[in-house]
């Protein structure tokens, strides 16, 4: 009896060691949606294309002109907020399930790792646009999104990493294959969010 009470005691501790080291509240459906609104947004960019008479899948090099990029970039935005406001409801939703706080300073931790390689890669991107080089967006701001994600590891779930290393990969990847940002952004943003976000809601419901 007295052995099993200390292995309670023991889990108990453990968990409480996780809840003020990590952040343990982020939901797996936040990153579904995620991706869902990112192929959404792929949709939407491939019906531009088409509105412009351009063949994305021809099979050449894509360029696209200033007012294009420009739009391209107005609707990179309005998905990115989206899924930030979906990870916000979903991830406040479940913290008030759990008794958590949501803001505290292990979030406040999280939110600075992240930002900073996310901030810088949104100011190398702003860069490339600034120079002309739109070709190189799409690695880039896959390649600096899974450094964050690599580098928030730290304070939240370590299964994020893993998504991370993918988007890093698949950026480096895109490297060899400029003008087709749209297809990588689909594959990184859309169907490996989906994914992730799935096995994660499996495993930590």
């Amino acid at each position: 009896m007295d052995s099993k009470n200390y292995y309670e005691d023991l889990s108990h501790i453990r968990s409480m060691m996780e809840r003020s080291s990590r952040f343990i509240s982020l939901s797996g459906l936040s990153g579904v949606f995620a991706g869902l609104a990112a192929l959404i947004g792929v949709g939407y960019v491939y019906f531009i294309f088409q509105r412009e008479g351009i063949d994305y899948f021809d099979g050449d090099r894509n360029f696209f002109g200033l007012a294009l990029v420009r739009e391209l970039v107005i609707v990179g935005i309005v998905i990115l907020l989206t899924a930030l406001l979906s990870g916000y409801i979903f991830t406040a939703n479940k913290s008030k399930k759990k008794g958590l706080k949501i803001w505290d300073s292990t979030t406040k931790r999280l939110l600075l790792t992240f930002a900073v390689p996310l901030a810088t890669g949104g100011i190398f991107c702003l860069a490339l646009l600034f120079h002309h080089l739109f070709v190189w967006i799409a690695p880039a701001t896959l390649i600096f999104y899974g450094i964050a994600l690599v580098s928030a590891e730290r304070y939240t779930l370590t299964d994020i990493k893993y998504l991370g290393y993918c988007q890093i990969v698949l950026g480096l990847i895109s490297l060899f294959f400029l003008g087709w940002g749209l297809v990588f952004w689909a594959i990184g943003f859309g169907i490996l969010h989906i994914v992730y976000g799935l096995i994660m809601h499996k495993k930590y419901k």
